[in-house]
């Protein structure tokens, strides 16, 4: 049902011209299991710059990503940012994220 919705959603974003580029991944295409754990919670995570949703929801549901390079990105305010390159291929990839605040 989720990937209905979704599916119309981009649909709907082409339809309008919004002039964002977003192709969901074929339903067999081969994907690899993304686990993001880490501080604060509240951060929000971006996957190559599509919003993905807050740190601690990402890290109890997970990521289907598909195999290739990603760039991974966490962000709160009152943080340096996170951001790194990932390439996923046949097994799981693990990242651990620890926000670094910014001192006053």
């Amino acid at each position: 049902m989720r990937l209905r919705v979704a599916r119309g959603a981009a649909l709907g974003l082409a339809l309008f011209g919004t002039g964002c580029e977003f192709s969901l991944p074929h339903p067999r295409a081969p994907t690899v299991s993304l686990h993001l754990r880490g501080a604060p919670p509240e951060a929000t995570v971006t996957i190559d710059d599509h919003f993905i949703g807050p740190l601690d929801v990402v890290a109890a549901r997970g990521v289907a990503l598909r195999k290739g390079t990603h760039r991974i990105s966490v962000e709160a305010e009152g943080y340096f940012p996170w951001d790194k390159l990932v390439e996923a291929q046949d097994k799981p990839v693990e990242l651990e994220v620890r926000l670094v605040a910014i001192p006053d």
